[in-house]
């Protein structure tokens, strides 16, 4: 196995692109991050480069650049606030939540991501490409973001179409037609972002001074935070750390996901976990913040050519960088440089091949894909997603019902087309309307109990009642205790009850459930044969 997942040495000169260009964008959000959260922009920096660097040697996902998220942001910024007393504490938060990843990834939870809709990936991704432009354009025009996320941005918009600085719109604009109109033989030698970032700083530096810069870029090496607690401040911090790993779990494998789309490949997902489990634990010992597989990112590094763990370590080690004495040359970075940048990820990211296949695309589809764009955008990435997994089980459940339901049939010696032996259909022939089987095919859940326990009532007529169960390779908890009541019904009537072709693992749910033991002894058998035998000599004798 290798130490470190993916890593191959012919994809230097894209891997090294991928990185620059990842920290390019990351190094403004990193900022940003760290002041909403209230543990300050340096906190920012710290936690992209640890978590960064460590999910990029450790995790699964070889081209996902990690760092702090938006929901990862808010959830920190809680923390903080919670723990304003005793700022380690919060830190020991991030710490207990890396822990927590690590656990999940060693007990395997990771694959579980893997059964994510295509709709709702789609919705997800949309949904981050249309965040970043409507988050751009305040950038674009000069001027800085309203709190609130993007509703609060476009409620903004006439505001700032009102009072645009015009010498960041002109190199944004500049900006903007570079990384759209560079031929693709030069980008595929120099980046175009990277292009549009050197001539757009040039160009405020000498002929658009107005245009806002980043500025105040902090530097400096990390204190190391260690682990701190109190016993009744345990329960709380244990929740905390919980809500974090969950959400930093989720949001990297949603990357992981869209990262294989991108470059045709498969992540590991419980490495990937392990990988940001280790990060997270580094950026709360530095005072960094939590983080996760950062989407934006991840999407800037594969289109500008990284595809190995190298880009994601280089762009950690570009912040890194920054920090200890770049920060000069950051600082003299346009915001709408930056965003001219980001307007192009955005339109890259979001998938106009699904939207352009709307019409055509199952109707269900196109509204799981709808409701988790627009609660992404306006609600909440997390929620988004929660939601339309929902939707998608539910819908799941209930199209798995139907099938079950369809399978489950009730044959008398009357049915014409019921799949049996010759043996069998002539016992039932025999037997008449006074024998009736109850054939069930295919697995057996949940979603079908209430349909079987209408079937068991149209069995009412019938002297005995056979259930088969040749064709059931398993059974849960809610259809198995919808056949016990199903048995109980029939015996309460005077219908006995026989049962064949029970599998073993079948056969070990009922016995759990009690079901066998609404059973007289002697009513089991292996074959559908004996079983329709059985209950016609029981019949039979019954008459006689």
């Amino acid at each position: 196995m290798q130490i470190v997942h993916g890593f191959r040495g012919d994809n230097i000169r894209g891997d090294i692109y991928g990185g620059i260009t990842a920290a390019v964008v990351a190094l403004p959000l990193a900022l940003a991050f760290g002041v909403a959260s209230g543990a300050g922009p340096i906190a920012g920096l710290y936690g992209a480069i640890a978590v960064g660097f460590f999910a990029a040697i450790f995790g699964g996902t070889p081209a996902q650049i990690s760092g702090p998220t938006g929901p990862m942001t808010v959830v920190m910024a809680a923390i903080v606030t919670q723990y304003a007393g005793n700022p380690t504490m919060a830190f020991t938060v991030v710490m207990l939540g890396g822990l927590l990843q690590i656990l999940f990834g060693v007990l395997r939870l990771g694959r579980f991501i893997n059964l994510m809709p295509f709709p709702v990936i789609s919705g997800f991704m949309s949904g981050i490409g249309f965040i970043i432009i409507i988050l751009q354009i305040a950038p674009f025009l000069g001027q800085a973001n309203p709190p609130g996320g993007p509703l609060a941005a476009l409620l903004n918009f006439p505001a700032l179409l009102a009072n645009p600085v015009g010498d960041a719109v002109a190199v944004g604009a500049i900006s903007l037609a570079i990384v759209f109109l560079t031929p693709a033989p030069i980008n595929r030698i120099v980046p175009a972002p990277l292009i549009a970032l050197a001539v757009g700083t040039v160009l405020a530096l000498f002929l658009f001074a107005g245009a806002p810069v980043l500025a105040n870029v902090p530097t400096g090496l990390p204190t190391l935070q260690m682990p701190t607690f109190t016993v009744a401040d345990f329960p709380d911090i244990v929740g905390s750390a919980l809500v974090l790993a969950v959400l930093g779990s989720l949001d990297s494998l949603l990357t992981s996901l869209i990262a294989d789309n991108a470059t045709r490949t498969h992540h590991e997902s419980d490495r990937e976990l392990i990988g940001q489990g280790i990060g997270n634990m580094v950026a709360g010992l530095i005072g960094g913040l939590p983080g996760a597989g950062a989407t934006m990112r991840t999407v800037v590094n594969i289109r500008a050519g990284g595809r190995t763990p190298i880009s994601g370590a280089l762009h950690a080690a570009v912040l890194l960088a920054v920090v200890l004495g770049l920060a000069p040359l950051a600082e003299l970075i346009p915001h709408a440089v930056l965003a001219g940048i980001l307007f192009k990820v955005g339109i890259d990211i979001i998938d106009w091949d699904y939207l352009r296949r709307i019409r055509r695309a199952p109707r269900i589809g196109v509204f799981f894909m709808l409701v988790v764009l627009g609660l992404t955008v306006f609600v909440d990435l997390i929620v988004a997603v929660a939601v339309g997994v929902v939707m998608a089980s539910l819908l799941f459940v209930k199209r798995m019902a139907d099938l079950q339901g369809d399978s489950i049939r009730t044959i008398t010696g009357e049915t014409e087309d019921a799949p049996l032996s010759e043996e069998a259909r002539e016992i039932l022939k025999e037997a008449g309307d006074r024998l009736m089987l109850f054939h069930l095919g295919g697995p057996m859940s949940f979603g079908v109990a209430k349909g079987m326990g209408r079937i068991f009532s149209v069995a009412d007529k019938s002297e005995a009642l056979v259930l088969d169960l040749t064709d059931v390779p398993l059974i849960d908890s809610s259809a198995s205790l919808a056949l016990r009541d199903g048995i109980k019904h029939a015996r309460e009537e005077g219908q006995p009850v026989f049962m064949a072709g029970a599998r073993p693992a079948v056969e070990e749910v009922l016995d759990r459930l009690g079901v066998l033991d609404e059973l007289p002894a002697g009513h089991c058998f292996e074959t559908r044969a004996e079983a329709l035998r059985a209950a016609l000599d029981h019949i039979g004798s019954d008459s006689s």
